[in-house]
Order: C-alpha cells, then sequence, then structure tokens
C-alpha cells in the first residue's frame, strides 16, 4: 500500500515534470501528441499562472499566520 508521503512525493515529481516540459522544453521540442500538454505549450500567458500561482499563495498565507500570531500574543 502506498503511503501518504510517497503520494505527495510522486505528485510533486509529476507536477515538476509537466511544468518543466510546459515552461522549459515545449519551445525547443515538436509537439508531443497529447491533448494537454500541446495546450500548455501553445500557450503564451496562462501557462504561467498556476506555477506562480504555489508560490504567491504560500507566501500570502505564511504572512497572513504571522500576522496572526503577532495580533494574538500582543
Amino acid at each position: 500500500m502506498l503511503s501518504l508521503g510517497h503520494a505527495i512525493i510522486g505528485l510533486t515529481v509529476a507536477f515538476f515534470l509537466v511544468a518543466s516540459y510546459a515552461i522549459l522544453l515545449s519551445a525547443w521540442l515538436p509537439l508531443s501528441g497529447n491533448l494537454i500538454l500541446d495546450t500548455l505549450a501553445q500557450d503564451k500567458h496562462y501557462k504561467y499562472l498556476v506555477l506562480l500561482m504555489i508560490p504567491t499563495t504560500s507566501y500570502f498565507v505564511i504572512a497572513n499566520w504571522v500576522g496572526w500570531q503577532y495580533y494574538r500574543n500582543s
């Protein structure tokens, strides 16, 4: 049985590979024949949205949590 940790690592690796293809490799490689990957490769704007939302959301959540801790403990 697959543990939760292995599942998280597997999904992280899969996301990294798809994101690497969409942003870096798709400019030099021909279309793959996969509808989703080809759509990401041909898109010029929204392929960056999901990738940039992850760190932006993480920073926003951490900053709000720290601010809430300062508010509660002051």
